[in-house]
């Protein structure tokens, strides 16, 4: 009896002592989540941001012809 009851808390504190571990981990893959989301952000502005530049000039200009300044 005494032996499954050692066995049941050796194997408690273990579980518990991985649940800590774990909390680590979420925050190192949020870290790695936010790193690819600016690596894509940057992307895309860097892909589309001289048209997106050529376009919203374009809009202002058009604009500038219809309202008087």
């Amino acid at each position: 009896m005494i032996t499954m009851l050692t066995a049941y808390v050796v194997s408690h504190l273990e579980s518990r002592k991985a649940a800590q571990n774990d909390e680590g981990a979420a925050a190192v893959e949020y870290g790695l989540l936010v790193g690819l989301i600016s690596v894509a952000i940057i992307a895309t502005v860097l892909l589309l941001g001289t048209q997106l530049n050529t376009l919203f000039t374009a809009v202002t200009d058009q604009l500038a012809e219809v309202i008087p300044a």
